[in-house]
């Protein structure tokens, strides 16, 4: 009997174990390491979150897939609230146990396969490549739908803001998308896990979700809408995400997840809930991650660094025109860790993505290291 092949094998290199010698020589540093490679939160979880999480302690039954109508409904409430996201049902929401473990699963649960086309952006989160590798699927990156001829994927990924860039696409670059995919029954999944994450953009109205009438009209066929709690409330350890859109691939999703036990553990619904309707912490968030990023972006260009897009999300687009590793190699002779471009497409070569997630005393850190 032949023994399956591995499915390992079919998947790129676990890109952070590249960083694993210059992760040694930051964190030799005297003053030890400061790491804005990853992005992880740091700041205390919201005293709200945590009451509910305490107090939704006792669970001792099993949740269900589709999730608590509180959690659904808390999800439109605030894409209504905060995007002017309109016409969701309560079966057009899906709580799911952290957005990585959907965006990664998503092309198998939704029944595509070898000799099937995905497509993401050129400079993109690896997690995109990895789903398709997961499903036997071919994948492209490209920018440029007229790129892809006449060729028609099944799945097209939007990522507004960007990770790693912070690029932030206009409303009339997502109606188009919109309509292209349409035209061709391509699904379209945008992931706005940082939409609430804008700095320059702010004051042009900010990101705006692919689910919003401006861009899809008044439905929401053929479009999915990826949304993550961890950077916006600090509740990465916590894995809270869900997915809206349209109805029937909602349900298609929910139909498969169900037969794997995939289900958000209760406590966690509550304090899913409890994070949702709270403005003030995200404010607040907001406020710090503002205050971080003005430093390090100051620090950065004095120690001749370029920053590109990055008018949201959570990281500086840096480069200094030369080979990322180059970057990641002197940086991390001063203590500081970050990612190379590399990481995230063949155009990112020339490009590191500095996190500016790190304490308030890290990040003065680095931007005393950076001055010297």
């Amino acid at each position: 009997m032949t023994a399956p092949g591995r499915v390992s094998s079919r998947l790129p290199d676990f890109p952070w174990d590249k960083l694993t010698e210059h992760a040694a020589r930051a964190r030799s540093h005297p003053d030890g390491i400061v790491d804005l490679s990853v992005g992880t939160p740091v700041d205390p979880t919201p005293a709200v979150v945590q009451r509910a999480l305490v107090d939704a302690a006792d669970s001792p039954g099993y949740p269900t897939t589709i999730g608590l109508e509180a959690t659904r409904q808390a999800a439109i409430d605030w894409l209504g609230r905060r995007f002017g996201v309109t016409g969701l049902g309560l079966d057009a929401v899906l709580p799911v146990i952290g957005s990585k473990e959907l965006i990664g699963s998503m092309p198998i649960h939704l029944g595509i396969g070898p000799g099937d086309l995905i497509a993401y952006p050129e400079l993109a989160y690896p997690t995109y490549e990895v789903g398709a590798a997961l499903a036997g699927a071919r994948a492209v990156a490209t920018d440029s739908l007229t790129s892809l001829g006449p060729e028609v994927p099944r799945l097209l990924w939007l990522n507004s803001p960007s990770n790693p860039t912070g690029r932030v696409l206009p409303v009339e670059h997502l109606r188009k998308v919109v309509d292209w995919c349409r035209q061709r029954g391509t699904v379209l999944v945008s992931d706005e896990c940082y939409i609430e994450m804008a700095w320059d953009a702010a004051s042009d109205g900010g990101p705006v979700s692919v689910l919003h009438p401006d861009v899809c009209g008044d439905s929401h066929e053929g479009i999915l809408a990826v949304h993550s709690l961890s950077k916006r409330s600090n509740l990465a350890g916590y894995r809270c995400a869900f997915v809206a859109g349209d109805p029937a691939l909602v349900g298609e999703l929910l139909a498969v997840r169900k037969n794997l036990g995939l289900q958000m553990p209760g406590p966690q619904q509550r304090a899913m809930v409890a994070a949702l309707e709270d403005d003030a912490h995200v404010v607040e968030q907001h406020a710090r991650y503002a205050a971080r990023r003005a430093k390090l972006r100051e620090a950065l260009q004095g120690a001749g660094f370029r920053i590109e897009h990055s008018e949201a999300s959570l990281y500086l687009w840096s480069t200094r025109d030369e080979d990322c590793w180059e970057t990641v190699s002197t940086l991390a002779d001063q203590g500081i860790l970050v990612a190379p471009g590399e990481f995230y497409g063949r155009a990112g070569r020339r490009h590191v993505r500095v996190a500016f997630t790190a304490t308030d005393e890290r990040i003065d850190a680095a931007v005393a290291r950076l001055a010297g």
